[in-house]
């Protein structure tokens, strides 16, 4: 396989349901080829997002952009709903039939095709089986794409319409689509989805932005062998950083005064901000030609259900 070209901006948005948990951290290649790592910040407006990684590329650079939510569908749900091409939906959710798409279901008769999010309110008489009632499936895995599907030693990932619960995705990704990928990719501007408009290679290339799916939680595999342990621990946060910062260092990647003093203070600003770093760095190893970014060479995959970088098959 190629290895990708490095971009000149490396992105890393970790994205939680609502602004305070979004924080993201940034890279940038230097003159001399080695990228600089700096100090996770919030992420500020959704909106705002892919024009200023325009401005920060001008017009002969390339951004690489990961964001911590489920970028695809199952391809059951796809089959069931016509979908051929989740580059082409996007653009078509919150319009015409698929007006109410992001309008999250407060019952499970409401629950279709064109409005497939359960369920809105809290835990008390909300199940799972509705929620597969009202998709026309009896268990979890018709919900899930390939790469959610765990095995291997990896985890299994949460349904993507499921939005309850601290580990649910569903309300992320509603915001991730609506405000962020939709905008970009309706304005003209030069913005690209892996792995749906092609292999990493082709498309990091001068002038381009790159959105790429990522999960920090597997990442922290990349980086040490020992398990991290609950990462609302701030004396784990600090524990892993060892690793963070021997990983930096044995591959010639330079960090700012700030986030050197971040990682080894167990990041202070909270778990978020550690995600935010550690999807980064992740995205810095397949940056860097040291793990492939794993997409399987399926239709279904590359059309329709997308892939998280770096997850292996």
């Amino acid at each position: 396989m190629a290895q990708p070209a490095k971009p000149d901006v490396v992105y890393h948005a970790d994205w939680g349901s609502k602004n305070p948990k979004r924080w993201c951290a940034r890279a940038f290649l230097g003159a001399d080829g080695r990228y600089t790592a700096f100090a996770p910040e919030r992420v500020g407006t959704p909106g705002s997002l892919v024009s200023a990684l325009c401005r920060e590329i001008g017009g002969t650079g390339c951004a690489f952009a990961g964001f911590d939510f489920p970028i695809g569908v199952p391809a059951v749900y796809a089959q069931q709903a016509g979908i051929s091409s989740f580059r082409t939906l996007l653009p078509k959710l919150g319009h015409r039939k698929w007006k109410d798409f992001y309008s999250v279901c407060d019952k499970p008769e409401q629950i279709s095709v064109h409005r497939p999010f359960y369920p809105n309110g809290k835990y008390k008489g909300r199940r799972k089986d509705d929620l597969f009632r009202g998709h026309g499936v009896s268990s979890l895995e018709p919900l899930l794409r390939r790469c959610e599907r765990g095995g291997n030693g990896q985890r299994q990932a949460y349904c993507l319409f499921w939005t309850l619960g601290g580990n649910q995705v569903g309300k992320a990704a509603i915001s991730g689509w609506r405000d962020v990928l939709a905008p970009a990719l309706g304005d003209g501007r030069p913005v690209f989805l892996w792995p749906f408009d092609g292999a990493l290679p082709s498309l990091l290339v001068p002038g381009n932005i790159v959105v790429a799916e990522t999960y920090p939680a597997e990442c922290c595999r990349w980086f040490s062998k020992d398990p991290l342990g609950s990462k609302c621990e701030r004396g784990n946060r600090r524990k892993f950083g060892a690793s963070l910062l021997g990983w930096a260092d044995n591959h010639d990647v330079m960090l700012a005064n700030c986030l050197t003093e971040d990682i080894q203070s167990g990041f202070p600003q909270g778990d978020d901000a550690f995600d935010a770093v550690v999807g980064l760095f992740g995205m810095l190893h397949v940056c860097l030609g040291e793990r492939s970014p794993g997409e399987p060479d399926d239709r279904a995959i590359r059309e329709i259900e997308g892939w998280i970088l770096g997850r292996n098959t």
